[in-house]
Formats: C-alpha cells, sequence, structure tokens
C-alpha cells in the first residue's frame, strides 16, 4: 500500500511540475548523507547531510540538519546549519539555529531564531572594531590649550 502511495504521489508531482516547476530533491527524516550533493535545483533537507551543498535553491526543514557549506541562490533555514553559507537570499525562521558565518546578499531573520557566528554582507566591506576606533580618533575636533 504503502508503495502504491509513493507511486502515485510521484506521478502527480512530474504531472504538476510539467506545469509549476521542478520537483524539488527530498532527503527525508530519517535518512542520513555522508558526501557532497551538487544541484542546478532545488534540494530539502529533513534528514541529516554532513558534507557540502551547492544547488539553487536549499530548503533545511525543522528536523533538518546539515553539517558542511552551503553555496546557494536561496537558502530557506528551518532546521540546523553547522558551517557556513555563502547564498543571494538568506531566510532564518525562529525553528533554527545556524552555528557558523553566512555571506548573503539580502537576509531575512525571524525573532527567536539561533544565529552564532557572523552574517556578512556579499560584496560589501565590514570595518573591524579596531578601524572604527581609528576613525573615530582621527575624526577629533582639536582642543585649545
Amino acid at each position: 500500500m504503502a508503495n502504491l502511495k509513493r507511486m502515485i504521489y510521484l506521478k502527480i508531482a512530474r504531472r504538476l511540475s510539467r506545469n509549476s516547476g521542478p520537483v524539488p530533491g527530498i532527503i527525508s527524516e530519517g535518512t542520513k548523507i555522508v558526501g557532497n550533493i551538487t544541484s542546478s535545483g532545488i534540494i530539502q533537507i529533513d534528514g541529516r547531510m554532513e558534507g557540502d551543498i551547492k544547488c539553487e535553491e536549499l530548503i533545511i526543514g525543522i528536523k533538518g540538519n546539515v553539517n558542511g557549506n552551503v553555496s546557494a541562490s536561496n537558502l530557506y533555514l528551518y532546521g540546523t546549519l553547522q558551517g557556513t553559507a555563502n547564498v543571494s537570499e538568506l531566510f532564518v525562521a525562529r525553528s533554527a539555529k545556524l552555528i557558523g558565518d553566512a555571506a548573503h546578499d539580502t537576509i531575512a531573520v525571524e525573532p527567536g531564531a539561533h544565529i552564532d557566528g557572523r552574517c556578512m554582507r556579499r560584496g560589501g566591506s565590514i570595518k573591524s572594531e579596531q578601524t572604527q576606533a581609528d576613525l573615530s580618533v582621527k575624526h577629533k575636533e582639536p582642543t585649545l590649550s
């Protein structure tokens, strides 16, 4: 019965994909993959992944756990990412944990999201605390003696 349901689901998904876009590759809950994934499409991780991922769009589900580096146009994080992310658009949900650095063009973070690392805009420069301190010293007004 389960095989019949799966077959019907896949046939419906293929038929709909002709009209509405590609069907994502799904790593389901209870599945663990060790290695790297490269795709030109959409990947959804609901299981555990240890390795690097390069794709157009990555969705890490609530129970998803990725330990590695991500390179994608869009990253929707609902679960856990331990590693770096180099993405154009980053969305971090309140249920998410981002442990590592993220370079992005745009970012949206829901209140309650856990981020332990740095989020940096790609192509922009972030001034260090030392540089900020140097600038404040250079721009002080002279004092009269």
